[in-house]
């Protein structure tokens, strides 16, 4: 009878069960009130993650997802009304998540807004939003954690990128010129990060159903003069072999298992989750 192989992990008592593998992890996710950034929060919170929410909008209504999603899964959670578009308000927002619930293991920056307009009428005021929320806060973000992480050789920073962040589309010059800086960012802190336990990865969805989607379909309406069925039909789907919307909860999904241990060697990349766009 042969022994069990030598192992090197810790004793069993300190080990995450297999339904909860991110117990003791402490995760930010930036826009995280409503759509992909609030269903990946779910699925962190559900894998054990400590979560802290952000988003602005009606208090009393984030007040229930906040308390909502803390029932639902007994893990701490926060809420932070940081404007991303403000370097400060970020820092102090990876301050006070530190300082309520621990160093921060997990980011997720998933804050981004669009907006649909051909390049010689973009209006300025939104390209500068556009690349403040999409773009530059997940610079400031990152570098509010990414000093710890490399100091505790641990750490998981995953960007919400975009089929976006590798293709282009007429009339999102300021989307797409972020999303692809955000899939540049990555590479950068991926490789600085590197022999730190520190990874980053991108995800890139196709089109997801959410808010940010539907007010697409508005704006995408106006600027072809089509019904909502045929922008749905003939262009937000059209790219998608599919030929249909993809969940926040595969969105989630893939969040946990990059937060995990079985990631570790999974960093600098994108993971296309768009149906099979990028494959064209």
């Amino acid at each position: 009878m042969t022994s069990a192989p030598p192992t090197s992990n810790p004793p069993s008592s300190s080990v995450p069960s297999s339904s909860r593998p991110l117990a003791g992890r402490n995760a930010v996710v930036t826009g995280s009130t409503s759509g992909i950034g609030l269903g990946v929060a779910r699925a962190l919170a559900a894998a054990g993650a400590s979560v802290t929410l952000n988003g602005l909008g009606d208090a009393a209504g984030i007040e229930a997802i906040r308390a909502g999603l803390a029932a639902e899964t007994g893990v701490a959670v926060r809420h932070s009304a940081a404007d991303m578009r403000r370097p400060e308000d970020i820092a102090a927002m990876i301050a006070d998540a530190e300082g309520a619930l621990g160093p921060v293991d997990i980011l997720v920056n998933n804050a981004g807004i669009q907006f649909v307009a051909p390049v010689e009428s973009f209006p300025l005021d939104r390209w500068d939003d556009i690349m403040a929320i999409n773009l530059s806060a997940t610079f400031h973000a990152t570098r509010a954690v990414f000093g710890g992480m490399k100091a505790r050789g641990w750490g998981r920073i995953i960007n919400t990128g975009s089929a976006h962040a590798l293709a282009a589309s007429p009339f999102k010059v300021a989307y797409v010129a972020a999303k692809h800086g955000v899939m540049g960012l990555t590479k950068v802190v991926a490789l600085e990060g590197a022999e730190f336990g520190v990874t980053c990865n991108t995800i890139c969805p196709g089109y997801v159903w959410t808010p940010l989607v539907e007010q697409q379909i508005d704006d995408q309406c106006k600027v072809h003069n089509k019904s909502r069925d045929e922008v749905i039909r003939d262009i937000l789907l059209a790219p998608q072999p599919t030929k249909r919307f993809v969940t926040v909860d595969e969105i989630g999904a893939l969040a946990v298992f990059l937060a995990g241990d079985a990631a570790r060697s999974i960093t600098g990349t994108a993971l296309s989750v768009d149906g099979g766009w990028i494959a064209r």
